[in-house]
């Protein structure tokens, strides 16, 4: 046996001999380094995690993600079992050099919480981490900020440290609007119960009452309805939203309200118009300056062209007595 092996087995019988509760504390070997990381949560909220670890000439160390570990497999890239040494309760695993890539896969229970009808995980792993989100969700919050898959179906997050949340199914209440021979359609994606539902045409606001506490509520706006800024109000004060999600047609705009009331949305629209009424009666006046300053001009190039015409009169008729004057003189010499 070589010096090399006797070393790495009295290093395995030290991790073996040490007491649980302080091996989390304890980084034995170097640390590996991760190809990548990815988490798949199903639709029934089982997570699956995947980490590809760097082949090495050398032990190394991998932590595994927070939460009850069960189904733990480390292979190779062909599938073949590898041994390997468990930190204390599934806190992380010791690998054995291998000239292959090495892949470490385990279920993760116990990290997903319902409540509110929204799935949240604290979730806290400082690796480059990939996360497959269900099929049916295409609106997450990551640290309260929404996030629109759209088609995609997960988020990367790098260096990770977030409260990710989401729901499933959740209600979407459609509201129509008409308006001067148009129709407009409102959205409104939430668990909370949604009523008197109004807009003011005059002021050309959105306002309804929100009946449940802590709930995300999303709104879908026609940007022909109702363009930027926006502010949003909740028992006559303004409280804090998000506005994400702006293709050309709809923006959407997003609240967590701690309590039940009604929410006023309202936009630029009225302010628009004013703008333009003013731009307007500006461009009259700016007109009708313009009208004066060109007749006042015109009459004092006329008045201008009659003094000068006048002067040369003088001066001819001047000349002219000067020049009899001369001749008579002459005349009499």
């Amino acid at each position: 046996m070589s010096s090399k092996q006797v070393v790495f087995f009295i290093i395995l019988a030290f991790i073996i001999v040490i007491p649980i509760a302080y091996a989390q504390e304890i980084s034995i070997g170097e640390k590996a380094e991760q190809k990548s990381v990815e988490v798949v949560i199903s639709s029934s909220d089982k997570i699956h995690v995947k980490h590809v670890i760097t082949s090495s000439n050398s032990p190394k160390q991998v932590e595994l993600i927070n939460g009850t570990i069960t189904n733990l497999i480390v292979s190779d890239e062909e599938g073949k079992e590898k041994q390997v040494v468990i930190i204390g309760d599934n806190d992380g695993v010791i690998i054995y050099p291998s000239q292959k890539n090495i892949i470490v896969e385990y279920d993760l229970e116990d990290v997903l919480f319902l409540k509110n009808n929204v799935w949240t995980w604290d979730f806290r792993y400082l690796e480059t981490t990939s996360f497959i989100i269900p099929k049916e969700v295409d609106l997450i919050f990551v640290n309260n900020r929404p996030v629109y898959l759209g088609e995609k179906n997960g988020i990367s997050c790098h260096g990770c440290q977030m409260i990710l949340e989401y729901s499933i199914d959740e209600p979407r209440i459609l509201e129509n609007i008409k308006l001067e021979n148009k129709e407009f359609l409102i959205e409104i994606r939430t668990f909370a119960e949604i009523n008197q539902f109004n807009f003011d045409q005059q002021i050309k606001s959105i306002s309804f009452d929100v009946n449940g506490e802590n709930q995300f509520v999303t709104t879908i706006i026609p940007l022909e309805l109702l363009s930027r800024p926006y502010n949003v109000y909740m028992g006559g004060e303004k409280i804090f939203f998000h506005e994400y999600i702006n293709n050309g047609t709809h923006v959407w705009l997003n609240i967590r309200p701690d309590n039940s009331g009604i929410v006023s949305i309202t936009g630029a629209t009225v302010i628009d118009d004013e703008k333009s009424t003013i731009q307007n009666n500006s461009s009259t006046v700016r007109s009708n300056v313009s009208q004066d300053t060109i007749i006042y001009i015109l009459l004092g190039v006329i008045v201008s062209v009659g003094l000068a015409i006048m002067v040369i009169m003088m001066r001819k008729k001047k000349s002219s007595v000067n020049s009899r004057v001369i001749q008579d003189d002459n005349n009499k010499t």
